[in-house]
């Protein structure tokens, strides 16, 4: 039974995820899926790869994630286990793809220049 590693990013989130065949257990920085991610929206995205590819409970997932809000870690472990899961087996690549789960989420928080406020905001003008 070997593991098998993978890599999933999103806005500044890193997912190192470890896949290797048992009962579907899934256990996030050694914490429950359910105890870590509360809300069921946040579950059913990281469970979203087993279910398109009908391996519900064949795979026990070790993840240790870093960085970033609820959302985006479970977006960077949705993609992390989407590319386990295709290194495993390549032909469940032609079923994740069409879904957008093996497209890294290039979206991230741009940076605050200086003299402005924010991003994009500016400080208030006066004109006189």
């Amino acid at each position: 039974m070997s593991t098998t590693h993978a890599i999933g990013r999103r806005k500044t989130s890193i997912a190192r995820v470890y896949l290797k065949e048992g009962k579907g257990t899934v256990s996030v920085n050694n914490r429950d899926l359910n105890n870590y991610f509360a809300t069921s929206m946040l579950q059913y995205k990281i469970n979203q790869p087993f279910a398109l590819t009908e391996t519900t409970g064949k795979y026990d997932v070790k993840v240790t994630v870093i960085g970033g809000g609820v959302t985006g870690q479970a977006e960077a472990i949705r993609l992390g286990i989407s590319r386990a899961l295709v290194e495993i087996n390549p032909d469940f690549r032609a079923t994740l793809k069409p879904d957008g789960l093996m497209t890294r989420d290039p979206r991230m928080v741009e940076r605050k220049k200086f003299g402005q406020k924010k991003a994009r905001k500016k400080f208030q003008f006066s004109k006189r």
